[in-house]
């Protein structure tokens, strides 16, 4: 399995090739505390978000998981996932505590609705959460 890991205040990452997610809270000693993992049954897709907030945003303020369709997930996902590669890519003009690394999230797999909904909500976390705009 390819994995990607990103240790820091706020980490996101997706790796791999299969659609079935597993959402996962896990004391896992390679995890730090309050780290939301999320990843399918064979591991091939993982998620680690390291962002103190998020797993209180995504249970109190988020829609629920049905709200949209994963078609309107991964519409959004697209335009997100670019912009914050952007910003990733340029620390001196964007805040580079918050673009610490890119994504890498390919528009042409099926990641399945739970994984893209929780990406989705990950940015309107950081959008609530920083300040930041993304439109």
């Amino acid at each position: 399995m390819k994995t990607i890991f990103y240790y820091a205040a706020i980490g996101l990452f997706i790796v791999g090739c299969s659609s079935t997610t597993k959402t996962t809270k896990t004391n896992d000693t390679n995890l730090p505390e309050g780290a939301v993992r999320i990843a399918n049954d064979s591991l091939e897709y993982e998620i680690i978000i390291m962002d103190i907030g998020f797993e209180t945003y995504l249970n109190t303020i988020s829609k629920p998981m049905n709200f949209y369709s994963q078609e309107y997930y991964e519409n959004k996902n697209r335009f997100y996932v670019t912009e914050w590669n952007i910003r990733a890519q340029n620390p001196l003009r964007y805040r580079s505590d918050i673009y610490e690394n890119q994504i890498d999230y390919d528009f042409n797999v099926d990641y399945g609705l739970e994984v893209n909904y929780k990406l989705y909500n990950y940015f309107k976390f950081v959008e609530y959460k920083y300040k930041q705009r993304f439109f």
